[in-house]
């Protein structure tokens, strides 16, 4: 009996493997953004979004968060890391932010569906697949925390109170200045390269084919196989952490005329990706 039901059960998952196989292969799944999912996948999808959320969420406390300053600040990094995409009272969502599929909903009710640990946890780490960056690596703490404090205020807000906010936010600057380059700032007491969180940092960065960093397969820079081994960075400078903490954050400093972008990478952030492509021999 048992062999009769784990054959079976083996038979239905071959069969299973080779209808996604067959889906899969013969591009007949439409991935266009504008086909929507069937209702049922949407239903389970976003169940499993608020279930994970409310889980990796379940430990954080969140700090007080009416201060008029901290929600100045966080007005300030809403205008200038979520109206594109999410709009506000009165404001639509700029045209790439409509035509994206899930389409970035309204945050008038976030603070209504989540709480405020569940929307810096959102904030802070993004969602896989949903267009949802995680602004870990791009924004401080505080500020994290700032725009939580400004989400919790939007349900109590008119377009003429959003607007005032938009206009106090001038006072808290534009969501903060980008990082100088490299050889433009004082060193800051950092902690140690740590690899594990490098390999995480180099999701938000890398345009490279990066091992151990799951992605597309892109060659706008060459592959990082094999870096920890050579003798130079970027075929200039002694392969060491500090040259190529220097290269991450400021490679024009290095080669004028390199395609790299400056791509604002923190001190403590190139520390980290140094880290990890020195184990990657």
């Amino acid at each position: 009996m048992l062999n009769t039901v784990a054959a079976t059960a083996a038979g239905l998952a071959a069969l299973g493997a080779l209808g996604a196989y067959v889906v899969v292969e013969g591009g007949w799944y439409d991935v266009a953004a504008n086909r929507q999912h069937l209702q049922p996948v949407h239903m389970v999808l976003e169940q499993a979004m608020h279930a994970s959320v409310r889980r990796h969420a379940r430990d954080i406390a969140a700090p007080p968060l009416d201060e008029p300053a901290l929600i100045r600040r966080g007005a300030a990094m809403y205008r200038s890391h979520c109206v594109a995409c999410h709009g506000g009272p009165g404001v639509a969502q700029e045209k790439f932010g409509q035509s994206m599929q899930p389409v970035p909903g309204p945050l008038v009710d976030a603070a209504r569906r989540w709480r405020p640990a569940e929307m810096y946890w959102i904030i802070r780490h993004g969602i896989k697949m949903s267009g949802m960056p995680a602004w870990e690596y791009h924004m401080e703490e505080q500020d994290l925390w700032a725009t939580v404090a400004f989400l919790a205020e939007l349900p109590r807000m008119t377009q003429a109170g959003y607007r005032n906010w938009m206009a106090e936010a001038g006072t808290a600057g534009s969501g903060g200045p980008p990082r100088a380059p490299a050889s433009a700032q004082a060193p800051a007491a950092m902690l140690p390269g740590r690899a594990g969180r490098g390999r995480v940092a180099l999701t938000q960065y890398a345009c490279h084919m990066v091992p151990g960093v799951t992605g597309s397969r892109v060659y706008v820079g060459p592959p990082l196989q094999g870096i920890a081994g050579r003798a130079l960075i970027a075929g200039r400078l002694p392969n060491s952490t500090a040259n190529l903490v220097l290269w991450i954050r400021d490679p024009r400093h290095v080669e004028a005329n390199t395609t790299m972008p400056v791509l604002g990478v923190s001190e403590q952030d190139a520390l980290d990706i140094a880290a990890y492509l020195q184990t990657l021999y």
